[in-house]
């Protein structure tokens, strides 16, 4: 059978329209699959109006077999990633495909070349579009919808991008956690950070949003330097950022923790929008937008995502202040049961995070899916 590969070129309407809704068939009888806003995609892969391309370059291919969409990949070089690590790493992403070795391959093949010819010696990914989106090939968690910002995929996805020559390099874990009863060593940590005097917590400001994000992302990016696969985010890309989820942001889910006057540790939880759009199959448009209004700010969400919770470094290892992670843990129930939600998901987190993934446990969280990123030499 025959095997076609287009590459997503500026003003294309036909490959972008084909990259968009190749995932119907993909995921065709799949009733935990969640399709993504189209908006969203389209504005993602536009060179204009996302500034992740303003230090990286890319492009994207539709596989068609016998003339019909059946595949789709990215290649992106992000130059700043370079800057942090210097490892001449090129990333793939956005990898849905029907379950057909030749299709896969093909895809594979296209993204290795174009990443070769950038001079690049090692691939890795899935990326859609870096590690501060969608990242991972689920590989545990089939039966269970993806959240906001977490990628899906069917069982032969990885067992395909295996068959393509990548091997594992990390896996990542997204836990499962309800709403509820804190364990006692939580509790007690929560009550004496919240006594000492030169702590003090706050939710969001909706009226100083941005001004709040860049706080957020100011002690993320300290927190998470360290860590591996780590790109700080732009100036640009946070306005982007912000811009984007200003509309599902929900301020008692935001906390910044203040020492002595100066944020300290943060934590950001945010609905889970997947739950609230996922009968519009990828259209906002037009009467989408009246539905999820009305299902965020009447109906109010049942369950959401934990995305973002870290600790400023010259804090994480003052005794003191040891108790500052189930401290804010604490908060978050606590926000969530006010809110009248019920659970959600709290991560990602690396499977060898041994301090992040035993203060979850320690909260009661448990791994509900796996994803795995990949690898291979060029």
């Amino acid at each position: 059978m025959a095997i076609e590969i287009r590459e997503l070129r500026k003003g294309d309407k036909k490959v972008l329209k084909d990259f968009l809704n190749v995932v119907d068939t993909v995921y065709e009888g799949e009733p935990n699959y969640i399709r993504p806003l189209d908006l969203d995609i389209s504005d993602r892969l536009d060179k204009k109006k996302n500034p992740f391309f303003e230090h990286a370059e890319g492009t994207a291919w539709v596989a068609y077999k016998d003339g019909r969409p059946a595949g789709r990949i990215t290649a992106q070089v992000d130059h700043e990633h370079l800057r942090v690590h210097r490892d001449d790493t090129g990333s793939f992403g956005f990898i849905d495909t029907i379950d057909d070795a030749e299709t896969a391959g093909a895809l594979f093949a296209e993204a290795t070349g174009w990443l070769r010819a950038r001079g690049m010696k090692r691939m890795r990914g899935p990326y859609s579009l870096s590690t501060n989106e969608e990242i991972g090939c689920l590989i545990e968690g089939f039966e269970l919808p993806p959240v906001m910002m977490m990628p899906y995929h069917r069982p032969h996805q990885g067992r395909l991008i295996e068959q393509a020559g990548l091997e594992k390099v990390k896996d990542l874990y997204a836990w499962g956690y309800e709403v509820g009863n804190v364990p006692a060593r939580a509790q007690k940590a929560h009550a004496e950070v919240l006594a000492m005097p030169e702590v003090h917590t706050r939710c969001g400001d909706p009226k100083n949003l941005l001004r709040d994000i860049r706080i957020l992302m100011d002690v993320y990016n300290d927190a998470w330097s360290d860590n591996w696969g780590f790109v700080p985010m732009t100036e640009k890309e946070l306005v982007k950022w912000s811009k984007d989820v200003r509309l599902i942001l929900m301020p008692e889910l935001t906390k910044i923790t203040f020492i002595d006057g100066e944020p300290a540790a943060v934590s950001l939880g945010l609905p889970d929008l997947n739950q609230l759009i996922k009968d519009f199959h990828g259209k906002l448009l037009p009467g989408g937008i009246f539905k999820l209004l009305w299902r965020l700010r009447v109906r109010g969400p049942k369950r959401g995502r934990l995305v973002v919770l870290g600790i400023r470094k010259k804090w994480r290892h003052v005794r003191r202040y040891a108790g500052l992670s189930a401290f804010l843990y604490v908060e978050m129930n606590r926000a969530a049961h006010l809110l009248g939600m019920e659970g959600g998901e709290l991560g990602w987190t690396l499977e060898d995070n041994a301090a992040i993934n035993a203060g979850i446990r320690l909260m009661g969280g448990r791994v509900h899916k796996k994803y795995r990123v990949y690898e291979r030499a060029l």
